[in-house]
């Protein structure tokens, strides 16, 4: 089955119309989406947008042969006239199933905001999935085989990706293919990034895929280590490269600090943050997690509070104490904690400080954490695949 995208870009296009942003303004040539249609087989169109027969031509397809038109949302754009040839759009009743001559099938799935998303069988059996832009299944997915291919919202509904391989609908060969891409994420290496961390990818307006081709699917990360600054970001980008993964478990290492309220804000704006499905536990008892080869995703965050934890521990604040045998102890827990993230087989992110870049210290004690903090970190990187420097809330690669 051949699905050619006519567009893949927001229902208003990409640039929009009259937008002064940044992103719009770099929104040029291949950059540049139209709104998002899918030409399926030269049979099968799924949204009738503007211009669609002139994006046609310039893929290199015809609309002549198109059978069936079918909407998933409706269009936030100017009236599409519907061109010369081609049958009235329609839109099929949630959970009823259509069968075409051309031997496809499609089953219209119920979402959770306006709109229907279409589940496509093709002649040969291979399976697709299409969501309009904003939406999500809804209700409780049941389980599923995986689909060869989805087309969805992945940066502006993170969560049904997740909810679709929670029921087993995604899985590790399934093609994720961002659609409706709006002007949120700039189009240089940041939006490839970011859809790669979440197992997906984009293509330009006009490309022609073969659905089920599993050479194209990314990889995703085992282990990741974003580290940033004060208010960088760090912590936003570690969620982010998560919350398109279902069951993750967020690992607090800062405990609640009572009676401080400052602590308690900063705790409740990463707690609302959160998808809801994602499990919360504080503790800094980290390698019996990592240990647990089963385990859902973790989210630590963050490593440096974990060592601050640890230098409690080995008393390495007091001199006597560290020339006594502190400075042994907290070596033994750095190792026993990165031979732990070495030999996990969980998917995880790390956040940690990255202060080795300001002010130096006044105190003895203030530089034994600083000095610390950049060997720990040094050391977590040298076992992660992928490692990310957070500034201004920009990530930049490190590694990986």
């Amino acid at each position: 089955m051949e699905l050619t995208l006519l567009g893949t870009g927001a229902p208003a296009g990409l640039p929009r119309p009259d937008c002064p942003c940044a992103v719009c303004a770099t929104a040029l040539g291949v950059a540049a989406r139209g709104a998002t249609a899918l030409l399926v087989d030269g049979t099968l169109l799924l949204d009738l947008t503007p211009g669609a027969a002139l994006a046609a031509a310039r893929a290199g397809r015809t609309l002549t042969g198109v059978r069936q038109v079918l909407l998933s949302h409706p269009h936030d754009g100017p009236a599409v006239e519907v061109p010369t040839g081609l049958p009235q759009p329609v839109r099929v009743p949630d959970g009823r199933e259509l069968a075409l001559l051309s031997g496809h099938r499609v089953r219209a799935r119920a979402l959770d905001s306006p709109g229907t998303g279409y589940a496509v069988t093709g002649p040969g059996g291979q399976r697709l999935l299409y969501l309009p832009p904003g939406a999500a299944p809804a209700g409780v997915e049941e389980p599923s085989e995986p689909y060869d291919m989805v087309l969805l919202d992945v940066l502006g509904r993170p969560d049904a990706l997740a909810r679709l391989r929670a029921a087993g609908a995604v899985g590790p060969t399934t093609d994720v293919v961002a659609v409706h891409i709006d002007h949120d994420v700039p189009a240089d290496g940041e939006l490839p990034r970011r859809l790669a961390a979440a197992g997906a990818r984009t293509v330009p307006d006009g490309t022609t895929l073969v659905v089920g081709a599993y050479e194209d699917v990314p990889d995703v990360p085992r282990r990741t280590l974003v580290l940033g600054g004060a208010r960088s970001g760090k912590s936003v980008e570690a969620e982010r490269r998560l919350e398109a993964f279902p069951d993750v478990l967020y690992v607090a290492t800062g405990g609640l600090r009572g009676g401080d309220g400052e602590w308690a804000e900063r705790v409740a704006a990463h707690r609302e943050r959160r998808p809801g499905s994602w499990r919360t536990v504080e503790t800094c008892d980290l390698v019996p997690l990592l240990k647990d080869d089963d385990g859902a995703p973790l989210l630590l965050d963050c490593l440096s509070l974990w060592l601050t934890d640890a230098m409690d521990a080995v008393g390495a604040w007091d001199d006597a104490e560290w020339a006594g045998g502190g400075e042994r102890a907290l070596r033994a827990r750095v190792t026993e904690l990165t031979e732990a993230v070495r030999h996990t087989r969980r998917t995880l992110v790390a956040v940690s400080n990255e202060v080795g870049s300001g002010i130096v210290p006044a105190t003895a004690s203030g530089r034994r954490y600083r000095d610390e903090l950049g060997r720990l970190n040094a050391a977590f990187a040298q076992e992660c695949e992928h490692v990310l420097l957070v500034v201004a809330g920009r990530a930049l690669p490190l590694r990986g």
